[in-house]
């Protein structure tokens, strides 16, 4: 009970006019901007971040929950109409909803997944609020030892998703990590790889190295591989399902809560491979299988509630433990920590109505995406035909003036574009950027937990092992070894739906040009008709 009367509390926050109208600003620039081609919830967080510098935190973070949400809408959009998942995680939805679309079902494909978005986000938000706090009590008792061995489960998880390259995984968050040491060294006092440069002393800011990254990085790379040909946007009627669309799509949608929810609660999780797990669980199940491949309901119906189902989950262990399972949840940890407050277990205690508000306008941005997306699906589309000089024109330009408002530094503007031809070389060389922003976002955190647990044990290495430090490393030498141990079992030893969904992801990546699994980005190939101008 006292979780409902959190929750209500938080609802008396939320409703407040001031946070009300900034949810729902939030859900109609996350839709719009997700809509537009090659841009994901990441890059439209990254983007707006700066912008809100001025607000409340409490109203802030309630606006940023409602562009989460509303990129997560908007990416459905791009990769259903044209084919261009905006993130990894959407790719799935492309393999069916675009085959919908070209085959005239276009409004039924944008109403599953609309609909679906908003069932699955409703439910995974109603656990998020029953089991985070579980978490947070729990986490309390962490040890520093147990702590540092959750922050390295999240490292290696963010490089060892199923289907990842795993040297480019680790590569990118060496790069992370590198950054994140930049400044002042808290215990010695001694500078670090500032190089005699005054401005960066203090660190780098993360929020603009999070906006060099995403925003500055995607226009630098699409610039250079940018074909001036129209947009053939596929047409949409009103978004509207038959009795047999519903009597299809019910049943996945609330299977993809159930795979979604978990995957994304779990400190390594991500919305990637749960994606394709329900994609391929809706294959199975489907009493029409033949249709996948032409264009089948479930097949976007599952993996859109899945996606949603894991955002929502994504917020447990960004809450608990201040830990980021995908890049979005990343620059969200970015934005809470610009306010000088630290997720963790201590945060239900210390900000009850931050976190409270921030749960309940979930449930807010989640009923105004409905409401939003299925009357004004046409309109969303029309925004595809922008050409994309004038659209990463205009990302570059609010991107600087983010970036320079930030601290008021023209030294910003500078780190703002080196940060930008980094993450430009790191989509040529296919580094996915979730490993590097989590290593520069926790490097630090984990490098003062460590430190706290070799002070309590007087620099004893054993002090590092606790009982749940142990299950923890045994954990992340199974992510290690599981592509190992995979290749020698015999065939009849391997889960059919798993290695089928591996096969389709690998699939996936190979047809849509992502990079890896952990890729928050679509890499366009010089080939690739869909980079058009």
């Amino acid at each position: 009970m006292d979780s409902f009367g959190s929750l209500i509390d938080g609802f008396g926050t939320a409703l407040t006019p001031t946070n009300l109208a900034f949810a729902l600003l939030g859900v109609l620039l996350g839709t719009a901007i997700g809509v537009l081609p090659g841009i994901g919830p990441a890059m439209a967080v990254a983007l707006l971040l700066p912008l809100t510098r001025g607000l409340d935190v409490t109203t802030a973070l309630i606006m940023f929950a409602g562009i989460y949400y509303g990129g997560m809408y908007g990416g459905s959009t791009t990769s259903i109409l044209l084919n261009t998942p905006g993130e990894s995680a959407s790719v799935v939805t492309a393999i069916e909803g675009n085959k919908m679309a070209r085959s005239g079902r276009a409004a039924q494909a944008l109403a599953t997944a609309a609909i679906g978005s908003f069932v699955a986000g409703t439910i995974a938000t109603l656990l998020l609020a029953l089991v985070a706090p579980l978490v947070a009590d729990l986490a309390v008792e962490v040890s520093p030892a147990d702590m540092f061995a959750i922050m390295v489960l999240a490292f290696i998880a963010v490089t060892s998703v199923l289907g990842s390259s795993r040297v480019r995984g680790l590569a990118s968050l060496g790069l992370g990590l590198t950054i994140g040491l930049i400044g002042i060294d808290a215990t010695s006092g001694q500078q670090r790889l500032t190089f005699g440069i005054a401005e960066i002393a203090d660190g780098i800011d993360v929020v603009v190295a999070a906006v060099g990254l995403f925003a500055v990085g995607e226009a630098l790379w699409t610039a250079a591989h940018l074909r001036r040909r129209p947009v053939q946007v596929i047409p949409v009627g009103n978004p509207r399902m038959s009795r047999s669309d519903w009597r299809r799509s019910w049943k996945p949608w609330l299977r993809g809560t159930a795979i979604g929810f978990p995957f994304g609660a779990v400190p390594a999780g991500g919305a990637e491979v749960p994606t394709f797990l329900s994609y391929v669980t809706e294959k199975r199940l489907s009493k029409h299988p033949e249709e996948f491949g032409t264009g089948a309901i479930e097949g976007v119906a599952g993996p859109e509630a899945t996606n949603n189902a894991s955002a929502a989950g994504g917020l447990v262990p960004l809450l608990t433990l201040g830990i980021p399972v995908t890049a979005t949840a990343a620059v969200l940890l970015a934005a809470i920590e610009s306010y000088g407050i630290q997720p963790g277990p201590q945060l239900f205690e210390d900000e009850p109505e931050l976190v409270w508000g921030l749960i309940a306008s979930l449930f807010i941005g989640n009923a105004a995406l409905l409401v939003l997306n299925l009357p004004l699906a046409p309109l969303w589309a029309r925004l595809l035909r922008i050409p994309r000089t004038y659209l990463y024109a205009g990302i570059l330009f609010f991107a600087s003036l983010g970036a320079y408002a930030a601290n008021a530094n023209v030294f910003d503007l500078f780190l703002l574009l080196v940060i930008g031809a980094l993450g430009f070389m790191m989509r040529r060389y296919g580094l996915p950027l979730l490993p590097a922003i989590v290593g520069l976002i926790l490097g630090p955190f984990a490098e003062a937990e460590l430190r706290q647990a070799l002070q309590i044990s007087n620099g004893d290495l054993g002090g590092l092992i606790d009982p749940m430090s142990v299950v923890v490393y045994a954990i992340v030498a199974l992510v290690l070894l599981f592509p190992l141990v995979r290749r020698v079992l015999p065939a009849k030893a391997h889960v059919p739906v798993l290695d089928e969904a591996v096969h389709e992801l690998e699939e996936a990546h190979h047809h849509h040009g992502t990079t890896d699994a952990v890729s928050v980005e679509r890499r366009p190939s010089r080939e690739d008709p869909r980079d058009d101008g």
